[in-house]
């Protein structure tokens, strides 16, 4: 093999896996996502303000207790706590914009699933 067309043969493959790459990169739908983190996470919940997305999982008892703790020094972070571990996907605005962080933070206490239990004394 002649070494001065080593660089030209490096490049054109480069380029060729490059392109086999991005044929085979295929984007997955919203309908595929959430398919998947139904399968994963059970319940997922799709929280919009002003246009804006995002996809949540319902809390597990570890961050329930880990926002709990945190709530009592910073009523603030309990939300937040919720909000960041409990994020599948969605606009990062969310997460940043103090307006639409209220507004997801008002809804929040609906993906929290609490089954009603009776007591009997016997």
């Amino acid at each position: 093999m002649n070494t001065r067309n080593v660089p030209e043969y490096c490049e054109l493959r480069a380029n060729q896996l490059d392109k086999m790459n991005m044929e085979t990169k295929v984007e997955k739908t919203i309908e595929q996502k959430i398919s998947e983190w139904k399968a994963k996470h059970g319940d997922v919940f799709q929280v919009e303000v002003d246009g804006r997305v995002a996809y949540l999982k319902r809390p597990d008892r570890k961050v329930l207790g880990a926002a709990a703790v945190t709530g009592k020094s910073d009523p603030m972070k309990y939300n937040e706590v919720i909000l960041n571990n409990c994020w599948l996907e969605g606009d990062e605005e969310i997460r940043t914009n103090d307006a639409m962080f209220l507004g997801v933070s008002a809804q929040l206490a609906e993906i929290i699933e609490i089954k009603e239990a009776t007591l009997k004394k016997l």
